[in-house]
């Protein structure tokens, strides 16, 4: 069953045949990430499960996300921590079968940095400011930052930006890898569609096996490998993207070899 745009009122979204676009949209409190957010990303996701695409992730109004809604996290007590509502939805969009790409801009912070730290790919602009500040308020970062955010940029940085609070500005996060690439506001979301055309031309398949491949467990190492190609070995997609390159490879050896005839033919 389609999403059904109308049924969102914390997100916009758009699909396309191969890939969906979700704008955080609270612009009143910088998107921040409420209840209701975080139940429109879960139905977001059960489509994406049912239907693989390509999710783009970005914000509304010159903000990514400015973390989860304080008021909401102040009367929040240890029961609601030991649900793990954010931790729950951002594993969710992690595990998405096709790639996700995080397009941020200005703030991304607590619930919001971690949320883009769930993705697969981050691009950013000069604006934005990326950091955990979850200890100057009393708590941890505890929706996936405290593991995501050391294999990301290591554990020195992380420790600086979850115990110390640091706030990093667009350079310093490309320098880190923690962003791929900075472009200018007005091209973000060019950007990102661009990077999703990109997967696009690769068999849907072979980059979902390869992105559960790429997270599997070291220890699930070669084998989940060498299984993961048989089935690759056994799909259509293979033989025809493989004919393709060897008929134009064919078709190019052709034509070199023709071009010397038709040059003495011309003399």
């Amino acid at each position: 069953m389609a999403l059904n745009p109308e049924d969102f009122s914390t997100l916009l979204v758009e699909a396309r045949e191969d890939r969906l676009t979700v704008l955080l949209n609270r612009p009143e409190v910088r998107n921040a990430i409420d209840q209701q957010m975080v139940d429109e990303l879960h139905l977001v996701c059960a489509e994406l499960e049912r239907s693989p695409k390509v999710l783009i992730i970005a914000g509304t109004d010159g903000v990514f996300a400015s973390g989860a809604d304080i008021g909401q996290l102040r009367e929040r007590r240890r029961d609601d921590a030991l649900q793990g509502i954010n931790s729950t939805i951002f594993a969710r969009i992690a595990k998405l079968p096709m790639p996700v790409i995080a397009a941020l801009d200005g703030y991304c912070l607590g619930g919001g940095a971690e949320l883009a730290y769930a993705a697969d790919f981050r691009i950013g602009t000069p604006s934005i400011r990326i950091g955990n500040p979850e200890t100057g308020l009393g708590i941890l970062a505890a929706a996936g930052a405290t593991w995501r955010l050391r294999e990301l940029v290591g554990e020195p940085k992380a420790k600086e930006i979850l115990l110390a609070g640091a706030v990093l500005r667009a350079e310093e996060a490309l320098r880190i890898n923690l962003i791929t690439a900075i472009v200018e506001a007005p091209e973000l979301m060019d950007a990102a569609h661009s990077l999703a055309d990109k997967i696009g031309r690769q068999d849907p398949l072979a980059v979902r096996i390869t992105k559960s491949v790429f997270h599997a467990p070291a220890e699930a190492h070669p084998l989940i490998d060498t299984l993961a190609q048989g089935i690759l070995f056994e799909s259509q997609a293979k033989f025809d993207r493989m004919q393709a390159f060897l008929d134009k490879k064919s078709a190019k050896a052709s034509q070199d070899t023709d071009a010397p005839t038709q040059d003495r033919t011309q003399k």
